[in-house]
């Protein structure tokens, strides 16, 4: 019986599609890590949404404003079109608990750890959590993934410093995006 729901894969930016550095909202600071575009290929072709969830706390802070964000994800878009690969969605969490603005600290369902940007790409998307997966660089994604439902939860050791605690929580541990599509994704006939 089919559900008439797409599998996703969601996936952080810093440190799993760009290389991390802090605060990342100028063109010139971004940067894609290796093999990505391969691995972003191989799960659209394999019928898997595409849905960036990604904490931009920097605005919340008064670090950048929505506007430079929305010009770097444009550009994001752009630079993996031209490689054929489409996003279906990008989802974003503006908030910050330490932001001087009481409206920007929170509290809030969307930043992760919570789950509130996966269920709303959910929703918008008619996406399959149970069969969807999640690739992160920090505890606080699994975390986000699990509280939506989503089937798998990995962690990439492309961004930030993982503990030996944090690994034990993930469904599984690769080096990076590249390597988890290769070792895990079990390709699916195009929809």
């Amino acid at each position: 019986m089919t559900t008439g729901l797409r599998p996703a894969a969601f996936l952080d930016r810093d440190g799993v599609v760009n290389v991390e550095r802090d605060y990342v909202y100028r063109i010139e600071d971004f940067e894609l890590l290796p093999g990505v575009i391969d691995a972003l290929v191989t799960l659209q072709r394999a019928g898997y949404a595409l849905v960036v969830v990604t904490n931009q706390g920097g605005i919340g802070l008064g670090k950048y404003q929505e506007s430079d964000l929305q010009r770097l994800h444009h550009h994001l878009r752009a630079e993996l079109a031209g490689a054929g690969v489409r996003l279906d969605g990008i989802y974003h969490c503006p908030h910050h608990p330490r932001s001087e603005r009481p409206e920007m600290r929170g509290p809030c369902d969307c930043r992760k750890p919570a789950p509130g940007m996966i269920l709303q790409a959910a929703r918008d998307l008619a996406l399959d959590l149970p069969n969807s997966f999640l690739a992160g660089d920090k505890v606080g994604d699994v975390a986000a993934g699990r509280a939506a439902g989503v089937g798998q939860n990995y962690l990439v050791r492309s961004g930030h410093r993982l503990s030996v605690q944090d690994m034990a929580l993930a469904d599984g541990v690769f080096h990076d995006l590249a390597d988890l599509v290769h070792h895990h994704i079990v390709p699916r006939a195009p929809a």
